[in-house]
């Protein structure tokens, strides 16, 4: 009986850890998923983006700096100098 515990506890050991490893890992890869879907948002390099936190876009306020903004039909690119105001 002491014997299966010796070999049972370590296996055990390992099983926890092996679905915590795992976990991470899947946690990891929806995070990159998530980052990469976030970083397709347009609004910061569009014309109507102010960069005010109380109005950040003048056409569509709403849906600025979300995942809906991604298919934004209003969406028109601003020049690198107006938009960093030189």
């Amino acid at each position: 009986m002491l014997m299966l515990y010796i070999i049972a506890f370590p296996l055990a050991i390992w099983g926890v850890l092996l679905c915590f490893f795992l976990a991470v890992c899947l946690v990891v890869q929806d995070g990159i998923i998530r980052l990469k879907r976030l970083h397709q948002i347009p609004c910061s390099r569009c014309v109507f983006f102010t960069g005010d936190y109380r109005l950040k876009c003048t056409v569509n306020p709403c849906i600025a700096q979300t995942e809906e903004a991604i298919l934004c039909r209003d969406f028109e690119a601003a020049s690198v100098k107006a938009n960093r105001g030189f």
